[in-house]
């Protein structure tokens, strides 16, 4: 194996690393699905994987580690926004029903 071989492979395992997690998480919320099932607790657990899966994205896809703070601010409340609104919904669906309608 050649020295540029190595490199790139080292410089390939964060991706590996982002990935696995982005795998383990989807196996996780499989099972705490089947777990909690029809309980409440279920949608906040739902919507932390929704926003543990949007950060491994947007730090390790996105690189917004890199990029100026209002971008990664953004990027951050972009995705933070599917996980409120999802237990906003559970727990408040009719109101949020009512404000949505015209």
């Amino acid at each position: 194996m050649h020295h540029s071989d190595t490199h790139q492979t080292l410089s390939l395992m964060p991706l590996t690393g982002a990935w696995l997690t982005l795998i383990a998480l989807t196996l996780a919320s499989l099972f705490l699905g089947q777990w909690f099932h029809g309980t409440p607790v279920l949608q906040v657990l739902v919507a932390a994987i929704i926003w543990l899966k949007g950060f491994v994205i947007a730090r390790h896809f996105l690189e917004i580690g890199t990029t100026h703070p209002f971008i990664r601010n953004v990027v951050l409340g972009f995705v933070s926004v599917t996980p409120l609104a999802l237990i906003a919904i559970s727990y408040f669906g009719s109101q949020v029903a009512r404000w949505a309608t015209l």
